[in-house]
This record gives C-alpha cells, sequence and structure tokens, in this order.
C-alpha cells in the first residue's frame, strides 16, 4: 500500500473533486460521514460528546460530525476555536450546525476558556486541525491542545492529532494531542508509523472515503506499508525434487567470548527459515556450546580461542552474515576489513560489526553493493551522525542507501527498508514483545537464509523484516509481550511461513 505525504494527499483530494466531479464540501460531508458511522459503532448515545472543532476543513469535518450526531440524538457540546477567518467549508458547516442547533454552538476566538464538560465521562472529538498544519500551535490553539490533553477524557481524533505534522515530528515537539483513537482518512500518516508522535495517534484505523482510484495510482510515492498481499506474491515455493544444495550455504560469522547465544540464535533462525547449510564461525570457546546446543549447523573455528580474527575460504559460501556478537576489538575490526575486500557478493552487516564500521568509517566503501545494513537507531546514529528525530533518520538513510548502493534496515515498532533507488518500506508486522536482547540476531539468521535461498536483497529485506514481525506475533498466542524471548520468534518462524502461504 502507498503512503503519501501531506502534500500528495492535498493533490489527491483536489485531483477527486475534479474527476469525480465532487464539491469539497461534499468530499467533507463524506468524510464526516465515514468517522461518524465508526464513531458510532465504538459509543452509544448514553456518552456525552464535546466536539473541539478548529477553523480549518479539518474544524470543517468536526462540524459535520456534530451535526449527524445530533440528529442521531447524542448528547453533544460543540466548540469552535479560531482566531481569524474560517475556510470556506468549515464556514458553510458552521451556518449549517447553527440553523439546525444554534444552542448548541459556542465560539472561542481570543483567550481560551476551558469547556465545562464531565471529566471522565466524556468523549472529545478533536477536530482542531488535521493534516495540513504546517507550523507548531501556539496561543489559543496550544492551551487547547494542552486542556484536551490534561481533561483525563477518551479523546478521538479526526485523521490525525491536531499539532501533529504528517511527517516529521521532532522530539521536542509535544504540543500534540494524545488521542485514543484516530479515524484517519483513506491512508495511515507517515507520522503514525514513527516514534516521536506514533504514541499519540493511540489505535488507528482506515476509513475509506473513496478518493478516485485513478488519482491514487497516478501519484507517486516513495513511501510504502507492506501487507500479506506483497510478501504472499514474494514467497518462493519448495520444489518436491530439491536438496540441501538448492538452497544455499550460509556462513555466518558470530560470537565472541560469553556471546555464544548471539550466534546460536541467529544460527537457529538461519536454519528455521529455509536455508539448506549453515555454518558458523566463531572461537573455539563457543564451539562445545554451539554444536551441543544446535547440532543441525557446522562449526567452523577461530584460530583464536575467545575472539574472532580470520575466516574460512568464502568460495563454498552463498551468502554471509557478519556481526552478531563479535565484539569491536581491533583484531576483528582487521578481520571485518579483509573480509570485505575478499567479498563480491551482497551480505548481511549488524550489531558489532556496524558498531566496528562507525569507528572505521572507509570500511563503508568496501561493503558489496546491494548488502544488507540493520542498524537500531542508535547505531544508524553512530554510523552517520546523529538525527533529531526519525523523519530526518530515514532521510539520511535514503542518501546513504543511494550513495553507497546498500539497502539499510532502519529497525523500530514500523521497521521501515531503505532500498537504493530512494524507495521506503514500512513493516507492519510485530509487537513490543520484540524490544528483548537476541531479536536483532535472530533478523541477521533470517535475512541471510533468505539472501542464500536467491530471494533478490530487496526482496530479502522486506520479507525477512515482515516474517519477523509475523512469527513475534504468532508468539503471543503462547507468550505475552513481557514474557517473549527471541527464541519464541525463532519457534514460530514455520508457524509465521504458513500463515502467509495459507492467508487470503
Amino acid at each position: 500500500m502507498k503512503l503519501f505525504t501531506a502534500e500528495n494527499i492535498r493533490q489527491i483530494d483536489e485531483l477527486t473533486i475534479k474527476k469525480e466531479p465532487i464539491a469539497s464540501i461534499d468530499l467533507m460531508e463524506r468524510a464526516a460521514l465515514r468517522f461518524f458511522e465508526q464513531f458510532c459503532l465504538l459509543f452509544d448515545k448514553t456518552t456525552p460528546v464535546s466536539v473541539i472543532c478548529g477553523p480549518g476543513n479539518n474544524g470543517g469535518d468536526a462540524l459535520a460530525v456534530a451535526f449527524m450526531l445530533l440528529q442521531a440524538d447524542y448528547t453533544v457540546s460543540v466548540y469552535l476555536f479560531y482566531t481569524n477567518s474560517l475556510s470556506a467549508d468549515c464556514s458553510l458547516n458552521k451556518q449549517k450546525l447553527i440553523a439546525a442547533y444554534p444552542e448548541k454552538l459556542i465560539e472561542q476566538t481570543t483567550v481560551f476558556t476551558a469547556p465545562q464538560i464531565n471529566q471522565n465521562e466524556t468523549i472529545i472529538i478533536d477536530g482542531l486541525f488535521g493534516s495540513g498544519l504546517s507550523r507548531p500551535l501556539s496561543g489559543l490553539f496550544l492551551e487547547t491542545v494542552k486542556w484536551i490533553n490534561n481533561s483525563e477524557c477518551k479523546v478521538v481524533a479526526i485523521d490525525i492529532p491536531s499539532g501533529m505534522f504528517c511527517e516529521d515530528n521532532p522530539t521536542e515537539n509535544q504540543n500534540i494531542v494524545q488521542a485514543d483513537y484516530t479515524f484517519t482518512f483513506q491512508f495511515p500518516k507517515l507520522s503514525f508509523l514513527l516514534p516521536e508522535a506514533g504514541s499519540r495517534v493511540g489505535e488507528w484505523q482506515l476509513l475509506d472515503i473513496e478518493l478516485d482510484t485513478d488519482a491514487v495510482k497516478g501519484t507517486l510515492s516513495e513511501y510504502f506499508f507492506t501487507d500479506k498481499i506483497f510478501i504472499k506474491s514474494k514467497i518462493k515455493s519448495r520444489a518436491r525434487f530439491s536438496h540441501k544444495g538448492t538452497y544455499g550455504h550460509v556462513l555466518l560469522i558470530a560470537g565472541s567470548k560469553g556471546m555464544a547465544g548471539a550466534s546460536m540464535l541467529a544460527s537457529r533462525a538461519a536454519l528455521r527459515s529455509g536455508a539448506g547449510l549453515v555454518t558458523l564461525h566463531g572461537p573455539e570457546c563457543n564451539r562445545v556450546i554451539c554444536q551441543s546446543s544446535v547440532p543441525e549447523l557446522i562449526y567452523s573455528t577461530d584460530k583464536n580461542i575467545d575472539l574472532i580474527v580470520g575466516f574460512p575460504d568464502l568460495k563454498k559460501y552463498k551468502t554471509i552474515g557478519i556481526g552478531c556478537g563479535i565484539g569491536t576489538a581491533p583484531e576483528t575490526a582487521s578481520m571485518l576489513e579483509k573480509l570485505f575486500t575478499e567479498l563480491f557478493s551482497p551480505c548481511v552487516i549488524d550489531a558489532d560489526a556496524l558498531n566496528i564500521i562507525a569507528r572505521n568509517k572507509h570500511f563503508m566503501d568496501l561493503i558489496p553493493e546491494k548488502s544488507i545494513l540493520t542498524p537500531h537507531p542508535k547505531e544508524f546514529d553512530r554510523l552517520f551522525g546523529v538525527n533529531n528525530s526519525t523523519w530526518q533518520r530515514i532521510q539520511k538513510a535514503r542518501e546513504i542507501a543511494k550513495r553507497f548502493n546498500v539497502i539499510i534496515v532502519l529497525k523500530g515498532a514500523y521497521t521501515v527498508v531503505v532500498n537504493a533507488d530512494g524507495l521506503c518500506y514500512f513493516n507492519s508486522t510485530g509487537n513490543a514483545g520484540l524490544a528483548t536482547a537476541g531479536t536483532g540476531d535472530v533478523l541477521t539468521g533470517i535475512l541471510s537464509a533468505l539472501l542464500t535461498q536467491g530471494y533478490e536483497p530487496l526482496d530479502a529485506a522486506i520479507f525477512g523484516v515482515y516474517l519477523h514481525g509475523l512469527a513475534a506475533d504468532r508468539a503471543l498466542n503462547s507468550q505475552s509481550g513481557e514474557s517473549m524471548m527471541a527464541g519464541d520468534v525463532i519457534d514460530n518462524l514455520g508457524n509465521a511461513f504458513n500463515f502467509i502461504r495459507t492467508s487470503k
């Protein structure tokens, strides 16, 4: 599914109005009706409702919703906040409401006065500002947002919580409505998927307002939301007359003294993700632990007892995954530099390998093209400089991916795969149970296994991230977010594969 910037959405609205054709006020009415229908499914008429309206088209949506709720016999109070003029459609809906329910509308244009509501008993509908917001809130509008957030009422936002920008919300911008629900029109906003503002959205639901299909298809986007339909189209079948050699041989260079677990998790994940053969190269101190715990893997012993300072002949391996638990010792850094000079096919680079590169920036020039780098935010910032927001980090990742012709997997709640062509793919699976040690090692194993089976690097990254998150989602059938461990994700990989193949 395409994701769009605020400017893209404005253009699609305009094309819909022009091509359908439909008046902008009627498109607003359609959006308000969808919101009203969803609201009525969640809240009955016994709950009083306060509708907070602003001066623009989001305020116009809110006024239309208020009118519909009043007609449906909900107990509604309506507050319109503005300091100058109203948008044309907002003004039309204001007049419509006054004509039918003149006593219901309270207007505030100068000093903020708190609406009189029953705390904890009233539902607030936030229609103060929508996706067209271009600057931080101040004055009357800022006071309104602060009042909403301090009200202790359930809040339902129309399209987007007021004060939130559709893309970049730097950490210091905290003047955003804290919604419990957000009913958003046609597309999720990009900011919903980013941590600086995503926590303000609450539970979000898409409402189809029938924007013109050709306008949506014809509007180019650099951002996508990965769904199971796309993933199902990418999954490979396994032939009856195949053998372990058919599905590739992975070399994982992982582990150091005290970090055997990282290498075992990556190895188990690679095996569970379909690799025909998995060789783990690590120090002698981990050999017995790993082979006892994962008998299916082949262990290649480094000449150093505690660290990895070398690697085996690379000719028999189709894919290399490196970084899990290797540490950042100078000898290991020298090994990594030598490895990159001998690699000519895409590899998977994670964890300590990324930390070594952060200390030796020239290593980036040695990385094979189409390789997959999997940093979490701190690792990314160590590599490429500190960013003020996730949106800025994504934009920098696009620059880096293009410059070095690599794929960057920015890990997070909605992990985003950034391709060298600048396209970004946000993942739709996963849960907070993944916020635990070892899940990154599992992802490295999955990505390495998919690469060695012949998936194109971009497909391997998108599919691997989706599979990783889906396995975590399936793990919730027997675990909780608190109790989940990295091994639970591995144990549910088979379940996840089957779910993708059999889902409609």
